[in-house]
């Protein structure tokens, strides 16, 4: 073996080989979607997560107030709101898929590194 393959040996922990065997099997999505709330980013990711269904029962609030609005300044109003709000929940929900994506990619990343030191 040479230098570079006895440092990447021995920088793999015990934890390391758990995680990589853990990595073996194929998760679901909402395995994934629980992923998402593990590591370093989890309490941006719960804090992203309320706050996208707070603003979605904004989004219903103001969809109602739009439908029940009597004069078509107030229907305009509530229409904006409506589109900003599901504009935002949209937002929230396209970073929390790319934060599933970004966790897929290293799972990969940590698969092809298993691959490397095991030789095979």
């Amino acid at each position: 073996m040479s230098s570079f393959e006895d440092r990447l040996m021995a920088s793999l922990s015990a934890e390391d080989e758990a995680f990589l065997k853990e990595l073996e099997e194929d998760v679901g999505m909402f395995q994934q979607m629980g992923m998402t709330f593990s590591g370093p980013l989890k309490y941006w990711t719960a804090f992203a997560f309320v706050i996208s269904f707070l603003i979605f029962a904004l989004s219903m609030w103001a969809g109602y107030n739009m439908l029940q609005a009597e004069s078509l300044k107030m229907v305009v109003l509530w229409g904006a709101l409506f589109g900003w709000a599901s504009l935002g929940v949209a937002m929230l929900k396209i970073w929390f898929w790319m934060r599933m994506n970004h966790l897929n990619v290293l799972r990969e990343l940590k698969r092809i590194e298993l691959r490397l030191v095991k030789g095979s």
